[in-house]
């Protein structure tokens, strides 16, 4: 019987066994976390671009299928980080009205870590608030008429200037309405650059 005891005491680990487990979970704590980190980052970034894909080609679906005009504004009509509203533009405005419009979706703010740059008539601070539109064909248009290339770029801004570029993502609105996300720090993808834009050139 005492034999039987003092085997089964025996069993488990020695405090040295269990220092080093301790030590070898620590070091792999250390080499997984930035790489979870990273990961982590670049999900976030992924959904708040494919967000804003997904909104623009709403637009012009809804704008093909109504045959009306559809936007993309910003939520606040001024910054494009506090979300932005997909709507058929019934009133003919060229603007959001909660109460002549359709609205279509809506996307809310972005996270505070989050900095959206654009070119052409989806650019802040001008003197017209920033836009994307299509017309009922699904061509993106200038309330002008015309077509300037379409640019929209979302960065974290909380990361050092090195890690800029490569938590950029770019949302690029070609001539024919086609949109596309694209990552500027890929080597393979030369045309993963904001272009000049004259939003008042003809197409």
């Amino acid at each position: 019987m005492k034999s039987r005891l003092s085997r089964v005491a025996c069993k488990g680990f020695t405090l040295i066994e269990l220092m080093v487990t301790l030590a070898v979970a620590a070091i792999l704590m250390v080499i997984a976390a930035p790489g979870f980190l990273s990961f982590q980052r670049n999900s976030e970034l992924t959904s708040a671009v494919n967000g804003l894909v997904a909104s623009i080609a709403a637009a012009r679906g809804e704008a093909m299928k109504s045959g009306r005009y559809a936007m993309v504004v910003p939520s606040d009509a001024t910054h494009w980080s506090s979300g932005w509203v997909v709507f058929v533009d019934r009133d003919a405005d060229n603007g959001f009205t909660e109460s002549a419009d359709s609205a279509v979706l809506r996307q809310p703010a972005l996270p505070s870590y989050f900095s959206v740059e654009a070119n052409g008539n989806a650019k802040e601070g001008q003197t017209d608030p920033p836009y994307i539109r299509f017309d009922p064909s699904g061509y993106p248009k200038t309330k002008g008429g015309g077509f300037g290339p379409l640019t929209i770029s979302i960065t974290r801004n909380d990361l050092g200037t090195s890690a800029a570029l490569d938590q950029t993502r770019r949302v690029i609105i070609s001539p024919s309405g086609r949109v596309r996300s694209c990552r500027p720090s890929s080597a393979t993808d030369a045309k993963c650059s904001p272009p000049p834009a004259n939003p008042d050139a003809d197409d």
